[in-house]
């Protein structure tokens, strides 16, 4: 079941309208979209969290726990996540997550190009909607992605999230700026324990990120 606005104690009015916004994004993919992941998935997994977040986290694609419940990152990277945001004195109902799919593929295959063109459109509305203040790429697909997209001249630079993670670039969404901070995935965590540590000092560095471009906007 998709979480809803309605689990956050306060409604703002920011909220309620971007919640709207999310809402009609939604029921358009639902009438729209063509892809044949939605034939072989059990639920849409839209997103879920605070609709007028300062932070978005983008990761790839539904897993077999977040088809089978419609919701991104529950279970142990999920839990990871968690944990992360709570060192930074943040909850999951503080930011917004969302993947790139939003079908699964089968057996967790890699998205094919085919699936992430017909997605796209789909999570740049999202990026609209939601207006945060810094992007997250979790993992490799993701950042490559965002990149390649939005600033192919850094992309080209590296060969992934390793060589960026915890640093802040600059992209551009039909005439709005964001600041994207690439991250390790937190499920990555689980089978390189060392990453851990990094993790921590990037997540460090997302507040100071928040607060230079709210600096930059006053």
């Amino acid at each position: 079941m998709q979480e809803s606005l309605s689990s956050f104690k306060k409604k703002t009015p920011e909220q309620e309208k971007k919640q709207k916004l999310l809402d009609n994004i939604k029921s358009k993919l639902l009438k729209e979209l063509v892809c044949p992941l939605r034939d072989e998935a059990n639920n849409l997994v839209f997103g879920k969290g605070n609709p007028d977040a300062d932070i978005l986290f983008i990761g790839e694609a539904p897993g077999e726990k977040e088809d089978l419940q419609g919701i991104p990152f529950i279970g142990r990277a999920g839990k990871e996540l968690d944990q992360l945001l709570h060192s930074i004195n943040l909850s999951l109902e503080d930011v917004y997550i969302a993947n790139i799919l939003k079908y699964r593929p089968p057996k967790n295959r890699d998205p094919k190009k085919e699936e992430i063109i017909s997605h796209t459109p789909y999570l740049i509305e999202q990026i609209k909607a939601i207006n945060p203040k810094v992007i997250c790429t979790l993992g490799n697909f993701s950042t490559k992605f965002v990149l390649s997209k939005f600033n192919p001249e850094e992309m080209k630079k590296i060969d992934g999230v390793s060589e960026l993670h915890g640093k802040p670039i600059d992209i551009k969404i039909n005439k709005l700026n964001f600041k994207v901070v690439p991250l390790y995935h937190p499920a990555a965590m689980l089978y390189r324990p060392k990453l851990r540590g990094a993790l921590k000092k990037d997540f460090k560095k997302i507040n100071k990120v928040i607060k230079d471009v709210k600096k930059d906007e006053s």
